[in-house]
């Protein structure tokens, strides 16, 4: 496993031990959560095998953290103890289960092998990436892979990842509750897979990580605390995986895809944290040594022949971004690649920028036409879809559609920036003539 760089991440061993005040002690454990709950756990579930219990044990440790750091002060190596004390409760839980006389020399050889590997005063080993292909495992329902990694890796609510995948949270919930027993049951190793089993298991690890990227990019202020830093972990997860499979043209896909929206992050928001829509972005903030990188990752993974949704996704991005630095985006080129990717998925989120494409290249009516093809009963809930439909209805002149079309968009955004933008142009799209 790669080292992996700290990205601007907590500094597990900058923290004095000395007594900490209760404030200051639940804003550690809350930044060694978020920093680190992945880490922590696929660590732990590594040498259980058992998903579940580690996460168990993981969050007796972290109230065990809240109970024990304002009196004996936060320990230098906040993961080291977290882990250890997360091992102990492991242990103790196994010795509950298993009382009888023929359990105590599978008790002692279990005892010794943990103690063996307790961390002390070392950072714990990063076992992130081969608990993430563990989780793609043949034996694991395919809906539940890529929400497992990310339950599993970032602590995401089940809530959340539903959101994410549009599905029903119970639905999504019960998914996850079969995956971990499935991973105990069929005795899946949660260790990285042999070659051979690790274009099979791609699919659902590139997901996730792009599920991980996009958290993060949603964000662009900062203000969810669970998301922060989340785009430069997936940047970090994919080029990971490069590594571990560079003739896997779909990774070098996904990462030239991140590297594209990374790349206009600081253009993303005005000076007072307004959104500003590509087509307005100042292109001098873009970060160009990232694009030139991109365009280095999109042309190798289309030199190996075998196209797919993140590589189309990442020509898509590539052909915004230098239309853009040459003066103007060939809609036509970007509808054709929408033609593409929606005949690989069939996704409705890809089916409403297909629809923005189409309007760009041939009109706002033709937009709308292919954007009422969109199933709108699924999309009730989906903020892009009312606001592409507002955008293109205003476009169009259907001025009372774009307005109910707006007003809706306005109460289903979270990001404040965002609410801000819709409303400026519902108060445009009211002034009277």
């Amino acid at each position: 496993m790669a080292a992996r760089s700290s990205c601007g991440r907590w500094p597990i061993n900058s923290v004095k031990p000395a007594s900490a005040h209760p404030s200051d002690t639940g804003r550690t454990v809350e930044a060694v959560a978020r920093n680190s709950f992945g880490r922590l756990l696929a660590y732990l579930a590594s040498r259980t095998g058992d998903v579940a219990a580690a996460e168990d044990a993981l969050g007796d440790a972290f109230a065990a953290a809240l109970e024990a750091w304002p009196r004996e002060g936060i320990p230098a190596n906040p993961e080291g103890w977290l882990a250890t004390v997360a091992r102990r409760r492991w242990l103790d839980t196994i010795r509950r289960q298993r009382t009888a006389d023929d359990a105590v020399p599978t008790l002692g050889l279990i005892g010794e092998e943990m103690d063996a590997l307790a961390i002390g005063d070392d950072p714990v080993p990063d076992r992130r990436l081969a608990l993430m292909f563990a989780a793609s495992h043949p034996a694991i329902d395919p809906a539940a892979r890529a929400p497992l990694i990310l339950q599993t890796i970032l602590g995401f609510t089940a809530a959340r990842i539903a959101d994410a995948f549009l599905v029903a949270p119970a639905t999504l919930s019960q998914r996850l509750v079969r995956a971990k027993l499935r991973i105990r049951e069929a005795g899946i190793r949660l260790d990285m897979p042999q070659p051979k089993d690790v274009p099979e298991r791609m699919e659902a690890v590139l997901e996730a990580i792009y599920a991980v990227f996009s958290s993060g990019w949603a964000d662009p202020l900062g203000t969810d605390p669970a998301a922060r830093g989340l785009s430069e972990e997936g940047i970090w997860l994919g080029r990971l995986v490069n590594q571990l499979a560079p003739d896997e043209p779909e990774a070098a896909g996904l990462l030239a895809l991140m590297l594209y929206a990374e790349a206009r992050k600081e253009a993303r928001r005005d000076a007072e944290g307004g959104f500003v829509p590509l087509d307005r972005q100042d292109v001098s903030l873009w970060d160009k040594t990232m694009i030139a990188e991109a365009e280095r990752m999109l042309r190798g993974a289309a030199a190996i022949g075998l196209p797919g949704r993140y590589q189309l996704e990442a020509a898509i991005q590539s052909a915004h971004v230098t239309g853009r630095l040459a003066g103007a985006p060939d809609w036509a080129a970007i509808e054709r690649l929408y033609d593409g990717l929606q005949a690989m998925t069939g996704s409705p989120v890809v089916a409403i920028n297909r629809a923005v494409a189409v309007s760009f290249a041939r009109g706002a009516d033709a937009g709308l036409v292919v954007l009422m093809a969109v199933n709108a009963k699924q999309m009730a809930g989906y903020q892009p879809y009312w606001a592409a439909l507002a955008d293109l209805s205003a476009r169009a002149g259907r001025r009372d559609d774009a307005a109910t079309a707006y007003r809706r968009a306005i109460a289903l955004a979270i990001e404040p920036g965002v609410k801000r933008f819709l409303e400026r142009r519902l108060a445009t799209l009211l002034l009277p003539d």
